[in-house]
């Protein structure tokens, strides 16, 4: 019975952790913590959300790819709203993931302060030295990173990634 107990409260102490660090905005107005869709959609960041959203066309065959190639896979995004190629790659993202049926419940966008941090290290651990930065993982394994600027494009950049094949991040412009 102990034993029951003991699980009980260790579950409602990470689900009340996992609430404390949700996205919020700082003193900078920068989006900081663990955010969602909807943190995206709201004003400002809505006002780049929405136009790099409906503006990017992903590649088709690319995504038809994509679809095959994402189930087992989850991803840790380090983002920035302050930053302009996370501010870009922030919804297009979004379009190519949904696009290509990805379950995002396997995705954490963890948007990061001007010191690339978070009040609670979300970030620690993970060698965040730029943004936009995402990482793939399959199987708790991390298979392959995207940094900043992409080889081809998001789609192909990230299938090239989760299909396995060698991936050099570009050097950073």
């Amino acid at each position: 019975m102990k034993k029951i107990i003991l699980v009980f409260t260790l579950i409602l102490s990470v689900h009340s952790y996992a609430q404390k660090i949700t996205a919020t905005r700082n003193a900078s107005g920068d989006l900081v913590g663990i955010a969602h869709k909807e943190d995206f959609k709201q004003l400002p960041y809505s006002k780049w959300f929405d136009k790099n959203y409906e503006a990017y066309q992903p590649d088709s065959k690319s995504i038809n790819k994509l679809k095959k190639k994402l189930k087992n896979i989850t991803i840790k995004a380090f983002v920035a709203s302050w930053c302009h190629l996370s501010k870009k790659d922030i919804p297009r993202t979004y379009k190519i993931l949904q696009q290509a049926g990805f379950d995002f419940n396997n995705i954490d966008y963890i948007t990061l302060n001007r010191g690339k941090s978070t009040k609670d290290n979300l970030q620690k651990g993970y060698d965040i030295k730029s943004v936009p930065t995402f990482i793939f993982y399959k199987k708790g394994k991390e298979i392959g990173r995207y940094i900043e600027y992409p080889l081809q494009n998001l789609e192909k950049d990230f299938l090239t990634i989760v299909s396995g094949k060698e991936y050099k991040q570009n050097k950073i412009k």
